[in-house]
Formats: structure tokens, C-alpha cells, sequence
């Protein structure tokens, strides 16, 4: 026999070693392509439009299904999303609205110290765009974070919250 004729047989008749390893990877593409199935069932569900209720959805996400927005034990402050179209909101008191269509939000948030783990009050001032003029100095607002409008103001007026008494 030549070379070439063992090479034929060999690629013909599988040795029993190589029957049992195959058998084993024809199992394993069975219970994926069942998976698979399975899969596009789920899809198929949601995209019927099938509802779930909350607590449906909760007992499959466990602990981290909270309602609400989480709320950051250290820093005092309430967590937002930063992703793309999920802007940062924050709420503040207007100190000035001597610009037009401009006003001065100042924000105060508790921030715990690191070496006393006291808790410190910061401020922060923002320049924030008011396009009808409508918040007046006292009011507490709610500002949401914009594209640069000019140098400063990169915030803008969502809502007013309450007025000034």
C-alpha cells in the first residue's frame, strides 16, 4: 500500500477514539442549536408584545431592581446616568438673573470628608440658559446639562420648582 492509499482510509473509517469524540461534539451542536431555538422563542414572545408584570421582572433581576434612582451613601448625592441622551439633572436655587435669558443656579451638595468623614457642604455655581426669562432670583429650579451654549452656560432650564415667597 501506498502513502496515499493509508492517507484515503484513514480519513474514510474514523478510529473508535475519534467515533466517541465526534459523538460527543454532534451532542454539544444538538443542545445549541435547542438553545438557539429556545432563544428565538424568548424574542419572539417580547416582540408579541407579551407584558410582564413588576415583580415578574424583579424576581429575575434579583436585588438590583430598585425603583428610582440609586442613591450614593457616601457622597450624599443622587446618581445619574451618563450615558448619551441621558443627561444630568441637578436641582439648585437661582442667585442672580440680572442676564437676559441667563441665570446663576447655585447647587449644594453634602460631600462626606475623606480623613474625618464629616460630612462638608460644597456649592457650586452655574450658568444656566432660561429662554423665557422665567426663573427670578429665590426660586428653586431644576437644570439640565446642555451643549455649550457660550463660554460658561452649558446648562439649561428645565422646570421651576417652587417660586420665591
Amino acid at each position: 500500500m501506498t502513502e496515499e492509499e493509508k492517507n484515503r482510509e484513514s480519513q474514510q473509517a474514523p478510529k473508535p477514539e475519534e467515533a466517541e469524540g465526534l459523538a460527543q461534539v454532534e451532542e454539544v451542536q444538538a443542545d445549541e442549536a435547542e438553545s438557539e431555538e429556545e432563544e428565538l422563542e424568548v424574542v419572539g414572545d417580547l416582540a408579541e408584545g407579551e407584558e410582564f408584570t413588576e415583580t415578574e421582572v424583579s424576581e429575575d433581576l434579583g436585588e438590583t431592581a430598585v425603583k428610582g434612582p440609586a442613591f450614593d451613601q457616601d457622597e450624599g448625592q443622587i446618581q445619574t446616568d451618563t450615558e448619551r441622551n441621558r443627561r444630568k439633572e441637578r436641582v439648585g436655587l437661582v442667585v442672580s438673573d440680572a442676564a437676559d435669558k441667563t441665570v446663576t443656579v447655585t447647587v449644594e451638595t453634602l460631600i462626606r470628608h475623606k480623613r474625618y468623614k464629616k460630612r462638608v457642604r460644597r456649592t457650586k455655581k452655574f450658568m444656566v440658559h432660561d429662554e423665557a426669562n422665567d426663573a427670578h432670583t429665590g426660586d428653586t429650579v431644576r437644570i439640565i446639562e446642555t451643549r455649550p451654549l457660550s463660554k460658561r452656560k452649558r446648562w439649561r432650564l428645565a422646570n421651576v420648582i417652587s417660586r420665591a415667597e
